[in-house]
């Protein structure tokens, strides 16, 4: 697994040894969000330095920074299929990038990743950058904290700091807003598209964690707990999701009864 932090380190562990494999260096901040793409051998990070960063872990070397933003980015996240990466920031804005020039350069013969010489994030002499922004989704009127790709569907969810989960909707010439759903009482800290049922899970500093129906958007379920929520991940089978709070983490079920 990847974890990024306050130190600016990016680390790479191996569990069964419980041990680091490596360090990578390049961000000039802390570090909020670490993924793993699943099929390349790339992480994503992003940091309160505004940049959001592509990792070659064979390599161990960054092939990407994506800039554009203007305050912390708070999450980034690769596309489960597409060669896109969505972001998050406290400027109030969602990202989408294009990432189509990254996956083009590991395909040509002889100029894979670990042998490249051109500074990361740098036009190349075509004039085609690695990373471009595609859209620019406004709506939040405070902090963006959280954002997620449908698996299936061009959608993505977000949820921010003026307690709003929003949905949009994207294609290749443009993305918008299509929904809004209100509830939460504080921060949304976290939110998630659930891997197989239309819903939408969110969590917040509220102490409360919501389902929403994907479709109709309105709020079919409110667990309160009594500490504040911050993350929230799915199980990718079974009908299982968990969520860590101030003090833990809760696993929940997901059924008409619990």
């Amino acid at each position: 697994f990847v974890s990024g932090g306050d130190d600016y380190k990016i680390k790479v562990w191996n569990y069964k040894q419980r041990k680091c494999l490596f360090t990578m260096l390049g961000h000039l901040d802390y570090i909020r969000t670490t993924f793993f793409h699943d099929e390349h051998p790339w992480i994503v990070s992003c940091s309160d330095d505004q940049t959001i960063r592509i990792w070659n872990w064979q390599s161990r070397s960054c092939i990407s920074v994506l800039t554009g933003h203007n305050h912390y980015v708070m999450c980034a996240q690769f596309h489960p299929k597409q060669d896109l990466v969505v972001s998050a920031s406290l400027d109030q804005t969602v990202r989408v990038w294009d990432i189509t020039g990254l996956r083009r350069k590991r395909a040509q013969p002889g100029s894979a990743d670990a042998f490249r010489t051109q500074t990361p994030g740098q036009i190349d002499l075509f004039g085609q950058s690695d990373a471009l922004v595609k859209h620019v989704l406004e709506g939040h009127d405070r902090g963006v904290n959280w954002v997620h790709f449908h698996p299936t569907q061009p959608l993505i969810v977000s949820g921010a700091d003026d307690r709003q989960v929003k949905l949009w909707r994207f294609n290749e010439a443009r993305a918008w807003e299509v929904d809004t759903c209100r509830g939460h009482y504080n921060n949304v800290s976290n939110v998630i598209f659930h891997p197989r049922n239309e819903i939408i899970i969110s969590n917040s500093e509220d102490k409360s964690i919501r389902l929403w129906d994907l479709n109709k958007r309105n709020c079919i379920n409110t667990f309160r707990g009594e500490d504040r929520y911050w993350c929230i991940t799915a199980h990718p089978t079974l009908n299982l999701f968990a969520a860590g709070h101030d003090n833990g983490m809760i696993i929940f079920k997901l059924e008409r009864e619990r």
